[in-house]
């Protein structure tokens, strides 16, 4: 009996864990659906004037309209894009009532990186955004070649005289998109795998249920010939 229920107690430890994992999944889907509902509300909302006082934290993803203009220089930060491919992000400089914030412009294609590009008064509207984009891994810009690996926007304010702001353009209103394609802020860049996490613990609560039963059974088999023969 003692060999049989050591086992036993660690097959249901054992599936009791992954189960309990699995249903942590599925609570995080939840919660990530809801996020991700928020976001797309708060995106497409409509927009207001920026703030006097930007807070990151909150004003993430506000809807922002701002008239002023687009200036010099500009900054690229190498992406790909679906159904575009490989290119840059145009971040420029962008004057509105006696204040310098950051505009995320949009696409352009590796060999229009050198094309000379309109400047001027425009009215855009867009998202305010503080990409998390950065990690151990991205390597530092090349200042020589001017490109970026991801939309830092402390460093990116601090090399083009800004507030660390970023509004991410949605739409432009007069002047020349000068070849540029908006790449507005949506959900795609925010994962939401947890269904296949969940899917993933279960089905390994299942193949380990099936294992310990298999064990179970192997373990019962030589008492119940030991029996058979000792009952001749």
């Amino acid at each position: 009996m003692r060999r049989v229920l050591v086992p036993f107690m660690f097959g249901l430890l054992g599936a009791a864990i992954l189960i309990s994992l699995g249903v942590w999944q599925v609570q995080r889907l939840a919660w990530k659906e809801a996020l991700l509902a928020e976001i797309d509300a708060r995106v497409g909302g409509a927009p207001g004037a920026l703030p006097d006082l930007v807070d990151p934290a909150r004003d993430k993803y506000a809807p922002v309209a701002v008239t002023g203009d687009i200036l010099t220089p500009e900054l690229h930060v190498l992406v790909g894009a679906k159904d575009l491919g490989a290119g840059y992000r145009v971040i420029q400089p962008f004057e509105t009532n006696g204040r310098r914030i950051m505009v995320d412009r949009g696409f352009i294609p590796l060999d229009a990186k050198d094309a000379p590009r309109a400047v001027g008064q425009v009215r855009l509207i867009g998202n305010l955004h503080w990409p998390d984009e950065k990690d151990s891994y991205t390597p530092e810009p090349d200042i020589d070649k001017n490109i970026w690996f991801a939309r830092n926007v402390p460093a990116m304010a601090a090399v083009l005289g800004t507030e660390p702001v970023l509004l991410v353009v949605r739409q432009q209103e007069g002047g020349e998109q000068s070849g540029i394609t908006p790449l507005p802020v949506g959900r795609e860049g925010i994962a939401n795998d947890h269904l296949q996490y969940a899917i993933t613990w279960f089905s390994l609560a299942f193949i380990w249920l099936m294992m310990t039963g298999y064990l179970l059974w192997r373990l019962r088999r030589p008492a119940a010939r030991k029996d058979s023969r000792s009952g001749t």
